[in-house]
């Protein structure tokens, strides 16, 4: 047996309206929003009393997502260090092909994104750059050329 497909990644967020107008920014669009709890939902995350609203967003094409979670309950424990840089363990960051890097870059900083470099360029192939968006992520951003 073998994977079929990655479904999706989730982000915990504290402000769920603010992540879903960063992503909507970046060209995701909204598949929907509910309410999770129950039983089903503490067995799953291995918590309990879970209380929460998730907000599924997708790309384009249709066949990337993310889900962000704003948890009520149990209350959100912080990660230590608050952002963390780019080489600590764990996930890293999500990256994302955009059409034109410079105008995502504006669009997103307009929503709380903050450039952890620069623009780069890697060979004549593509411009790449990581920002932090909400919750700490680090959003990573590639923009092909050649």
């Amino acid at each position: 047996m073998t994977v079929q497909r990655m479904d999706n990644v989730a982000i915990v967020v504290d402000d769920l309206d603010a992540a879903v107008a960063f992503f909507t920014a970046l060209g995701m669009e909204l598949e929907g929003k509910a309410q999770i709890e129950g039983m089903y939902a503490d067995r799953t995350v291995g918590l309990d009393g879970v209380r929460s609203d998730i907000a599924m967003m997708r790309t384009p094409d249709g066949h990337s997502k993310l889900e962000l979670t704003k948890y009520h309950t149990p209350a959100v424990s912080d990660a230590e260090p608050r952002n963390p840089p780019p080489n600590t363990l764990g996930l890293h960051r999500v990256m994302f092909a955009v059409d034109d890097i410079d105008d995502t870059i504006a669009r997103l900083r307009a929503h709380g994104a903050e450039l952890l470099g620069e623009v780069a360029q890697y060979e004549n192939i593509f411009r790449l750059c990581y920002l932090r968006g909400p919750a700490g992520i680090i959003v990573a951003l590639a923009e092909q050329i050649g």
